[in-house]
């Protein structure tokens, strides 16, 4: 039986302080199609709060989730996340058995965090890209989709769409990710055209970062922990 023929078990993590807009993208493209089996993934079954405020429930435990999966799949998360050891034991399990295991923005991170991400290549939000290496990742500075082997990673927001569509071509053929791309007409047209710090310069992009310090220090700190705990040598200066 072929990809194109049986079920497909896709799994995303939800959790408090989520971010949809790097999962909801990716939820639609996959959970429109046929013989395809959505999960959102968490803890327990209670209604929790993305960020900013989406009331959301789960429909799977981590308990409850299929041992196998074609798509293990987390969009951002909040800091404290990435040390929560029962998320990161979940993680860890189920990718290690995934058809694919694919994180967008400091999902990323959290895929690292679990252990997924050591020796692959990958990207994530250029606020964070360079926490990469504390996860033992071979960073690509990039906003597009990162492939490497069954790992596959992108910047936030659009990339949920795009590892979207990737997927689909591989799960499903190229014909059906086409139509995909066609029925969400995506062909993004940026109104400022500055979606990068190379586009935007060096002043909005101070400014930026400095807006998100509280933030990023927070993943800074976890990702210097994480190195410890993974024994990765291969850190920034």
């Amino acid at each position: 039986m072929t990809d194109e023929d049986r079920t497909l078990e896709i799994a995303i993590l939800v959790c408090p302080g989520y971010m949809p807009v790097d999962v909801i993208g990716f939820h639609t493209a996959l959970g429109v199609l046929p013989q395809v089996n959505v999960h959102l993934v968490g803890k327990n079954l209670e209604e929790i709060s993305g960020f900013p405020h989406f009331p959301t429930r789960a429909t799977t435990t981590f308990e409850d989730c299929p041992a196998d999966l074609d798509v293990l799949y987390a969009g951002a998360v909040p800091a404290d996340v990435l040390e929560d050891a029962e998320t990161l034991a979940f993680l860890a399990d189920r990718g290690s058995r995934a058809k694919w295991v694919a994180g967008v923005c400091a999902g990323s991170l959290l895929m690292g965090a679990a252990g997924l991400l050591r020796g692959y290549r990958a990207t994530t939000n250029f606020h964070v890209y360079d926490l990469l290496p504390y996860y033992g990742a071979v960073p690509v500075h990039t906003n597009n989709v990162v492939e490497d082997r069954n790992r596959i990673t992108a910047g936030p927001a659009t990339g949920s769409h795009e590892i979207a569509l990737r997927l689909l071509q591989v799960l499903r053929g190229t014909k059906t990710a086409r139509q995909a791309e066609l029925n969400m007409e995506y062909a993004p047209k940026p109104l400022f055209g500055v979606g990068t710090p190379e586009l935007a310069g060096p002043e909005l992009t101070r400014e930026t970062v400095a807006g998100t310090a509280g933030m990023n220090a927070a993943f800074r700190q976890a990702a210097q922990r994480a190195a410890d705990r993974l024994g990765v040598e291969r850190q920034p200066a």
